[in-house]
C-alpha cells in the first residue's frame, strides 16, 4: 500500500510529479464559488491562461477530465446531419472518433499506423473529397509519444479549407509545446491539468473560438454539462456554470503565475532540452518508437528493441527508488515504455531515473 507520507515520484505520462507547494494550494481554505473572492480568482486565472495560449477569445474551466471536451466540441459545433473528419494516429485520437460516433454524428476516418504522423497533405487530400463541418486533431498523441505537425496542418487549413472547424486534443501538449491558438486558427483546444500544468487531475482547460461559439448557437441539443453557451454566460461573470473544483483553480492560478514568470518561450525550451536528453538515452540504449522528427517534447515512447520485461523493470525501480515510469499503452504495452518529461520534472530528475533504469537493464 502507498505510503502517503512518502509518495512515489511519477514519470508516467500523467498524472505527473506535483511539487509540494502546488499541493499546498489544494489545501487552502475553500471559497464560495459565487462570491467575490472566487470571481477574482477565476478572472485572474483565465486572463493568465489567455496569455499562455496566445488568445483573445474564450477560455473556460471545466471540473472534469479533458475527455469531456471531446464530447463538448462535437455536441456544440457539429449538427446531426453534418460530417466530422477524425484524424487517427494512436489510442487517444482513435477515441475522439469513438466519442463523435457516440454523439450520433457522421464520422469519416483518416487513419495511419500508431507511431506515424498525420500530415497536412493527408488532411488536405481527405477534406478535398467531401464536405466536412469539422476536423479533429491530436496535438500530442500520449499513447505513442508523437507530436503531429499541427502548425503546418493549420496553415494549410486556413489557406485551403477555411470553413472547416478545427478541434484539437492538446492534453499532453498544452504548456509543454508551442501553441498560439489565435494564429493557428483553431476552434476548440483542450487539456487536463495533470499533464504539463503539473497539477493533480480533476480540472480541464479549454479555449473556444468566437466562430465556434456562433456555430454553437445554431446547433440544437448541445447537452447540459458542456454547453458552450452556458460556459460563456458564466464566464462573463467570471464564474462556471456548475460548481467548480475551487482548490484546483487555486493551484492553476499558482502554476499560471509561475509559467508567465518564466516566459512561455523558456518553458518550451526547457521541455525541449529535457526531451533531447531522454531521446539521446533512448537511441543509445533502445530506439525511438516514432520518427525523431515527430518525437514529442513532453514524453518519450521508447521502442523495446532489447526485449526487456518492461513491467519487471518498472517494478524494480519503484521498489528500490519509489519512482514510477510508464509502460506502453494498450497494444504497445510490452513493445514500448514511456517516460514523461513535462511540468515540473527537471533534467536532474531524469538523469537519476535513467541511471536507475540502466542499473536494471545492464
Amino acid at each position: 500500500m502507498t505510503d502517503w507520507k512518502n509518495p512515489p515520484r511519477l514519470f508516467i505520462p500523467g498524472p505527473v510529479h506535483v511539487l509540494p507547494e502546488v499541493l499546498q494550494q489544494l489545501a487552502r481554505p475553500t471559497l464560495g464559488h459565487r462570491g467575490k473572492e472566487y470571481t477574482q480568482l477565476h478572472g485572474e486565472t483565465v486572463e493568465m491562461l489567455k496569455k499562455i495560449l496566445f488568445t483573445n477569445q474564450n477560455v473556460f474551466l471545466s471540473t472534469s477530465s479533458a475527455s469531456g471536451v471531446w464530447e463538448g466540441s462535437i455536441r456544440n459545433c457539429v449538427k446531426l446531419d453534418e460530417t466530422v473528419l477524425c484524424t487517427m494516429c494512436g489510442a487517444f485520437s482513435d477515441k475522439y472518433a469513438d466519442v463523435a460516433r457516440a454523439c450520433g454524428r457522421k464520422v469519416e476516418e483518416l487513419k495511419v499506423e500508431w507511431g506515424q504522423a498525420i500530415t497536412a497533405e493527408m488532411v488536405d487530400a481527405k477534406l478535398s473529397q467531401g464536405k466536412y463541418a469539422a476536423v479533429t486533431l491530436v496535438h500530442n498523441e500520449t499513447s505513442t509519444g508523437l507530436t503531429n505537425p499541427v502548425y503546418e496542418i493549420s496553415e494549410m487549413l486556413k489557406q485551403k479549407h477555411p470553413d472547416v472547424l478545427v478541434f484539437v486534443d492538446a492534453v499532453s501538449g498544452m504548456v509543454g509545446l508551442p501553441m498560439h491558438f489565435d494564429d493557428l486558427g483553431w476552434d476548440v483546444v483542450f487539456a487536463s491539468v495533470q499533464k504539463a500544468f503539473a497539477i493533480p487531475p480533476g480540472l480541464a482547460v479549454f479555449a473556444v473560438s468566437n466562430r465556434a461559439m456562433e456555430k454553437a448557437k445554431t446547433v440544437p441539443d448541445r447537452g447540459y454539462y458542456f454547453d458552450f453557451l452556458e460556459f460563456a454566460k458564466s464566464a462573463a461573470k467570471n464564474q462556471t456554470p456548475t460548481t467548480p473544483s475551487v482548490p484546483h483553480i487555486m493551484a492553476l492560478h499558482y502554476q499560471c503565475t509561475r509559467l508567465l514568470g518564466e516566459g512561455m518561450e523558456n518553458v518550451w525550451a526547457r521541455h525541449k532540452k529535457m526531451a533531447e536528453y531522454v531521446r539521446e538515452w533512448a537511441k543509445k540504449n533502445f530506439a525511438l518508437f516514432c520518427p525523431e522528427e515527430y518525437a514529442s517534447n513532453t514524453l518519450t515512447t521508447v521502442k523495446n528493441t532489447r526485449g526487456i520485461k518492461v513491467a519487471d523493470v518498472i517494478n524494480a525501480v519503484q521498489q528500490k527508488h519509489n519512482t514510477v515510469f510508464g509502460n506502453g499503452y494498450s497494444k504497445l504495452k510490452q513493445e514500448t515504455f514511456r517516460i514523461a518529461h513535462m511540468g515540473d520534472i527537471t533534467i536532474d530528475d531524469l538523469k537519476e531515473l535513467l541511471g536507475w533504469i540502466d542499473d536494471e537493464i545492464n
